[in-house]
């Protein structure tokens, strides 16, 4: 006996295809995109339309779409000190002005700037939330003014730029020092013994320098150095002095240590190499080539006074 009933099955919608085939039967399906992801999509057109418009975006003709988005920031007349409020805008640049206003009028930090400003110099170093204060700001200020001679850690480049992380100071290395330095600048000037001493002469000079730190063994050579050095033919001790420790006031480096700021002596292998770059210097001189210039037109007096204790602890602290 059979049963007549017929059990209906799920009636199924053929699966849309693209259309295409790979090897005889192998298709694509065409199904559709899920709706979350398709108004998302949406909302990512309209975001970037609206976009253009608020911000600077498309260029039209010889200028571009500024957008309707501004800017308020403050700027100061250097001339006057007086604040003036502007808005202009949106573009990263006043945005840049903007946050630095927000963040120059933060009360924390105007009070420990007029803390730093009413304090001596040896107030300050005594101060331990001054000296990290200084330490914070100070590297901002050194890394926008000073990095790009003296490197970001204050290394220097030999034979070219100081090196500020050492305790060798050129013009001195007390406080009140570094402030003139930075206030007034620095013109480096050694006259060219090209043209007064000979070949030998300069050799001998030379060898003698290297001697008084230690590069070069003493010989007669150098002791004729030393007469040229100490006597009116070179007459080197009126900068360096008669022992070659150097004078700060005309920027005279110390020629008795290790430390050489001005010549590449470390960076030559053998005491003759280090000779003739000593040698080189001393017959070309320096005359308007070894120039920092003075930031009391860029820099305002709590800067150079930020910049001047922030170096000095970049050397140690020493004087």
């Amino acid at each position: 006996m059979s049963d007549k009933t017929q059990n209906p099955q799920p009636r199924t919608e053929a699966v849309q295809t693209t259309g295409h085939a790979w090897d005889g039967d192998l298709q694509e399906y065409n199904n559709p995109l899920p709706r979350w992801w398709l108004w998302c999509f949406y909302g990512t057109a309209v975001f970037s339309i609206l976009y253009w418009f608020v911000y600077p975006s498309w260029p039209v003709g010889d200028t571009w779409i500024k957008g309707f988005g501004t800017v308020t920031y403050t700027v100061t007349d250097r001339a006057t000190g007086v604040e003036e409020e502007r808005t202009d805008r949106w573009n990263t640049r006043y945005l840049l002005v903007e946050e630095m206003n927000r963040a120059a009028n933060d009360p924390r930090r105007r009070e420990m700037l007029e803390r730093v400003q009413a304090a001596d110099y040896e107030e300050i170093v005594a101060d331990p939330r001054m000296m990290e204060f200084v330490r914070s700001v100070g590297r901002g200020l050194f890394g926008d003014n000073c990095a790009g001679c003296h490197g970001r850690g204050g290394e220097g480049v030999a034979g070219l730029y100081p090196n500020l992380t050492n305790d060798d100071w050129l013009w001195g290395g007390r406080m009140e020092q570094i402030h003139e330095t930075l206030v007034l600048g620095r013109n480096g000037f050694m006259p060219a013994f090209g043209r007064v001493l000979n070949p030998t002469q300069l050799d001998e000079v030379a060898e003698y320098v290297l001697t008084l730190s230690g590069e070069a063994p003493p010989s007669e050579a150098a002791a004729r150095g030393q007469e040229i050095f100490q006597g009116r033919i070179g007459g080197c001790y009126h900068c360096h002095g008669m022992e070659g420790t150097g004078l700060p006031s005309q920027g005279a480096p110390n020629l008795t240590n290790r430390i050489w700021n001005i010549v590449d002596v470390p960076g030559q292998d053998t005491v003759q190499d280090k000779k003739a770059v000593v040698g080189a210097f001393v017959a070309q001189g320096v005359e308007n080539v070894r120039v920092m210039p003075g930031w009391q037109d860029r820099l305002s007096p709590i800067d150079v006074k930020l910049l001047a204790v922030y170096v000095h602890q970049l050397g140690g602290g020493a004087q």
